[in-house]
């Protein structure tokens, strides 16, 4: 029972930070949809104006980083069902047959096309739509495209005008705890490695293959800062200091999955018994703290001399334990933590040239 309270804390402050990320996606679509019904329903007296809001939300949530892409992916497929189902069921009616054959039909011509999913989720919907009402109902292609257009242009304009995120803040919150899950397991990893116990190594490998999550998480809602930063004027003057945070992301996913091989390597290092000179363990931790400092520097906007003199300390350790003897698992993982070096390196502004310089291998 002891660790129960440390554990519930742990999984408070991940479900807080969580919230704390996506609160304004939240407001988003809430707002948005909120607006989407007043202009359908009250405004243009549309009839089922329940699609107009439902849009707005999926336009928010469902592509975080891509809203516009995803306004037009969704008014494209809703058009594409239109077309298909109007055709197909003025020749043969509507009914259940009808109705299958008509969303076949919809979802081929979107493949045919190259539509993305969401294409052709929207074409089969809207053929649905069309191919289950009665022949006397209301004709709901104008309303459903009229509903998309709404729903998608005002998801847009909420999150590029009204409600922007700021895009280095998000990145920040985002990052954060993602560079210190990843920095925490390469301690794990090294301790391990230092104690001699694989079983601690690989309950570290498992943790990093179970933030790949979190990583991708973060990825997207760098995606989003870009894109808010590119289109919203209120946010322009990012646009600057988040290409930074683009050009280090690219780099740290690289580290990140080289990392990721060279904990799995030092698993097999263990595994196989093979000797472990001290430098080798430290080299692996040093770079961990690396990425610690990357992070601060970033957050108080200075150049990260810190972050990149610690990762060269991490590959003078790795050149140390290299030059004692080394089997074959070890031998990878003292280059692994070259090439993580010189990931980093890049992360913080180096050129590749002034990285690989720089480490010297």
């Amino acid at each position: 029972m002891t660790g129960v309270a440390p554990a519930a804390r742990r999984h408070a402050r991940e479900a807080y930070e969580r919230l704390r990320q996506y609160f304004i996606v939240a407001l988003q679509a809430g707002v948005a949809a909120g607006l989407s019904w007043y202009v359908a329903n009250t405004l243009l007296h549309n009839p089922q104006p329940l699609f107009a809001p439902a849009a707005a939300v999926g336009t928010i949530a469902a592509a975080i980083g891509n809203r516009v892409r995803r306004t037009a992916e969704l008014l494209a497929g809703v058009v594409l069902g239109v077309l298909v189902g109007d055709l197909i069921i003025a020749v043969i009616g509507s009914g259940p047959v009808q109705t299958g054959l008509v969303v076949a039909v919809a979802i081929s011509v979107a493949v045919i096309f190259r539509g993305s999913g969401a294409v052709m989720v929207q074409a089969g919907s809207t053929a649905v739509l069309l191919g289950s009402v009665e022949p006397t109902a209301p004709d709901l292609a104008v309303p459903r495209t009229a509903n998309a257009l709404i729903g998608g242009g005002i998801a847009v304009v909420v999150a590029l005008l009204l409600l922007p995120l700021n895009p280095v803040r998000v990145v920040h919150r985002a990052a954060g705890p993602t560079l210190d899950l990843f920095a925490n397991q390469l301690t794990a990893a090294a301790q391990a490695l230092a104690a001699g116990d694989p079983g601690r190594a690989d309950a570290a490998l498992q943790r990093l293959h179970a933030a790949e999550a979190e990583r991708k998480q973060t990825t997207e809602i760098v995606a989003a800062a870009r894109e808010v930063a590119s289109l919203s004027p209120w946010r322009w003057r990012r646009r600057t200091q988040l290409r930074r945070y683009e050009h280090a992301s690219a780099h740290l996913e690289l580290a990140f999955t080289n990392s990721r091989n060279m904990v799995r390597r030092v698993v097999a290092l263990l595994d196989a018994r093979e000797p472990v000179p001290p430098d080798l363990p430290t080299a692996i931790e040093t770079f961990g703290q690396s990425l610690r400092l990357l992070h601060r520097d970033f957050l108080a906007g200075r150049t990260p001399e810190i972050a990149r003199a610690r990762a060269l300390d991490a590959a003078a350790s790795a050149r140390r334990a290299r030059a004692e003897e080394l089997g074959f698992s070890g031998t990878i993982v003292a280059s692994q933590v070259f090439i993580v070096v010189n990931e980093l390196l890049q992360a913080s502004g180096l050129t590749k040239i002034e990285a690989g310089r720089a480490v010297g291998d």
